[in-house]
């Protein structure tokens, strides 16, 4: 059997890596615009509470009259290079160790840098086979296309069938891999925790946490 994890809410807290970013941005901004770095990271904060991530630093920066095309592209440089503050769910942890005798792999979709940061900081590569970043294949491969997944299986010599994902994205995630017979698991935990899509969108089974997960699960998946 082969364990395939997604990374974003499944391995680790994405809004701890939102937050890092900002933390980041707000060291960089204080000095310029002659705010306390702390104030500026709140109001990003409150700001995506209030209206996600879209135009966010355009936003924030026109409260400041400093709003201008070349310091948001410097934000978002700043946010998307910064060697981000984040760690593994300890659930992650306690899995990844437990299926280390497993052919392990992560499937994530993304910025190419923004992931391979992440998963520098999180130390991913010591404990999986491979890390497939979709983006570097072409936006078109990534999920819901199963493209990363058949490299996968080649490179395993194996079957769908022999291929277990585990992710949190229902929209995204699951609708490709299942008609071909891949095994899928949804992690309900992060922004899609609620979403209901519909049976075509859902995976074979659903857990709260990944220690739920164990051969015996996997035996009868």
């Amino acid at each position: 059997m082969v364990l395939v994890f997604d990374l974003d809410d499944t391995l680790y807290e994405e809004i701890t890596f939102v937050k890092s970013g900002f933390k980041a941005v707000a060291n960089y901004l204080a000095p310029l615009i002659n705010c306390p770095e702390e104030e500026l990271f709140t109001k990003l904060l409150n700001r995506l509470e209030a209206g996600g991530r879209g135009s966010i630093f355009n936003d924030v920066l026109t409260k400041y009259g400093k709003n201008s095309q070349k310091l948001v592209t410097k934000c978002l440089s700043i946010y998307r290079l910064h060697a981000p503050e984040i760690q593994l769910y300890p659930d992650a942890i306690r899995c990844l160790e437990r299926f280390r005798h497993y052919p392990l792999y992560v499937v994530t979709d993304g910025n190419k840098l923004v992931q391979q940061n992440k998963v520098k900081a999180l130390h991913v590569s010591d404990k999986v086979k491979k890390v497939f970043i979709t983006h570097r294949f072409g936006i078109k491969n990534a999920k819901p296309s199963v493209y990363c997944f058949e490299l996968i299986g080649k490179l395993e010599k194996t079957e769908p069938a022999n291929i277990v994902y585990i992710g949190d994205n229902p929209s995204k995630d699951f609708v490709g891999l299942k008609p071909l017979g891949f095994k899928t698991i949804r992690i309900m935990r992060g922004n899609y925790r609620h979403l209901q899509p519909g049976e075509a969108y859902e995976a074979d089974r659903n857990i709260l946490s990944l220690d739920e997960i164990t051969e015996e699960f996997l035996k009868n998946l």
